[in-house]
């Protein structure tokens, strides 16, 4: 409901549904970062392994294949968190940095549930990388701490 009051010549209007919007704004917000993270890892995850340049899904590849999946990990997720912040209805930095929480929520999750398909330090850098590029991306947009 809107209202709109006037206090000695001042018109005040208040929007009850703005600060709904808003919070809506801000879960898409992370939601596409998230998104889009996954989206593009997905994709070049797939691509890899069609193209030969992965083994198949199932046999464990050599820790130089490691290395390569975590730097692209690195881009994929600075970039992820940028899109956070640069679809944030304020305060950029937050929004990345609430991407970098879940990611980092995700990262363990996920080092639990594979932690015999790679080795150990492949599953705790994606757990370390999430915050620092979450960190990155937001500056990417401009954001300030």
């Amino acid at each position: 409901m809107n209202t709109i009051e006037a206090h000695q010549g001042t018109l005040t209007v208040s929007t009850e549904a703005a600060p709904i919007r808003t919070a809506l704004r801000s879960v898409g917000a992370v939601l596409g970062g998230l998104l889009s993270t996954f989206f593009i890892t997905t994709v070049v995850d797939l691509a890899l392994h069609a193209s030969g340049f992965f083994p198949p899904h199932g046999e464990r590849m050599a820790d130089s294949l490691f290395v390569l999946a975590l730097a692209y990990r690195i881009a994929f997720n600075t970039a992820g968190c940028y899109v956070a912040a640069r679809l944030a209805p304020a305060r950029p930095m937050r929004h990345a940095l609430a991407l970098g929480l879940v990611g980092a929520a995700l990262a363990t999750v996920g080092a639990v549930v594979m932690w015999e398909l790679g080795p150990a330090w492949y599953s705790l850098a994606n757990i370390a990388i999430a915050l620092p590029c979450a960190w990155a991306g937001a500056r990417l947009r401009g954001a300030r701490s």
